[in-house]
C-alpha cells in the first residue's frame, strides 16, 4: 500500500496519516519505533524505557526461562505473548495491562517531544503478536497529558534522558517510600529508564517520582562527562576506544536477570 506521509513530518502527524490509511507496518522515529496495525497502535519500543520482558521478569511475574522460552519458541511467528498465556506462564490480562503500560511509557518516549519521522516500513509486525491495539489519537493524547504533567512537577525534561546525580541526601528520610526507592537508585550513571529498570517499575511512575525529587532539589541531570583525551595507538597502528559502559551496564542486567 502507497503511504501519503512524508519523511519531513514529525511522528504523530505521521502516525495520524498512516492511521487515516489504516496501514500496517513499523513507524521510525528518533527515540523508538511505533507499530501499528490497520491504522492502529498495537506495540511501542524505545531505548529509554525496560522492555515488556524486563519488566515481567524483573518483577517476578514471569521467570527468566519461562520467558526466553516464549521468545524462543514464538518470536519468529510473532506469538510471544500468546506462547506466555497458552503456556500458563501469565494470565491474559496480567500480559495485556503489562503490555500497554510498557506501550504507553515508550510511547511518551516516542512522541512527547514530537520529533521528525524517519521511515515507514510496511507490513513489519512485532515480534510479541497482538496483544490490545490502541487508536492513535488516544496514544498522542495520552502522551500529551504526561507531558503536561511532569512539566508541572518540574520543568526539565533532562530528568527523564540523562545520568542523574544526586544533590543532597538530607531530607531523604522523610520522603514517601516509592520516592526513597528511586533516590536510593540514582548514582551519577543511571538514568531514569535504568532506574526503573532496577525497581522493576513503570517507566512513567518513575519519571514522576525523579521529577518530585528534583523539584525537592535533590536530584539533578549529571553533569556530562570530560572529553577523553586522544587515545594512543598500539604499535601497529590500531586505536582501542573506551569500552561503551552504557551497553556493558546494560549486558550485566541482563545476565542478572538470568
Amino acid at each position: 500500500m502507497t503511504t501519503t506521509w512524508t519523511a519531513h513530518e514529525t511522528t504523530s502527524a505521521a502516525l495520524r496519516a498512516l492511521a487515516a490509511e489504516g496501514a500496517t507496518g513499523a513507524l521510525s522515529g528518533e527515540r523508538g519505533i511505533v507499530y501499528l496495525s490497520a491504522g492502529r497502535v498495537v506495540q511501542v519500543e524505545s531505548a529509554f524505557t525496560p522492555d515488556l520482558g524486563a519488566l515481567l521478569t524483573r518483577s517476578g511475574a514471569v521467570e527468566p526461562d519461562g520467558w526466553w522460552d516464549a521468545v524462543d519458541r514464538g518470536g519468529t511467528q510473532h506469538r510471544v505473548g500468546h506462547r506466555l498465556v497458552d503456556s500458563g506462564r501469565l494470565a491474559a490480562g496480567a500480559l495485556e495491562v503489562c503490555h500497554l503500560g510498557a506501550l504507553f511509557d515508550a510511547a511518551y518516549f516516542v512522541l512527547a517531544h514530537d520529533t521528525r519521522a524517519h521511515r515507514f516500513r510496511p507490513g513489519a509486525v512485532h515480534w510479541l503478536g497482538a496483544v490490545r491495539s490502541v487508536p492513535v489519537d488516544v496514544v498522542v493524547r495520552e502522551t500529551g497529558r504526561r507531558r503536561a504533567l511532569l512539566d508541572r512537577i518540574w520543568p526539565d525534561a533532562a530528568i527523564d534522558t540523562a545520568p542523574l546525580t544526586r544533590v543532597s541526601d538530607a531530607r531523604a528520610a522523610a520522603l514517601p517510600v516509592r520516592r526513597s526507592r528511586a533516590l536510593t537508585q540514582v548514582d551519577g550513571v543511571r538514568t531514569a529508564a535504568e532506574i526503573a529498570s532496577a525497581l522493576a517499575c513503570r517507566t512513567y511512575h518513575t519519571l514522576v517520582e525523579l521529577r518530585r525529587l528534583a523539584a525537592a532539589g535533590l536530584v539533578t541531570p549529571a553533569p556530562p562527562a570530560p572529553a577523553p583525551s586522544s587515545p594512543a595507538a598500539d604499535p601497529g597502528g590500531v586505536v582501542w576506544d573506551d569500552p561503551d559502559t552504557a551497553l556493558l551496564r546494560r549486558l550485566r542486567d541482563a545476565l542478572e536477570a538470568l
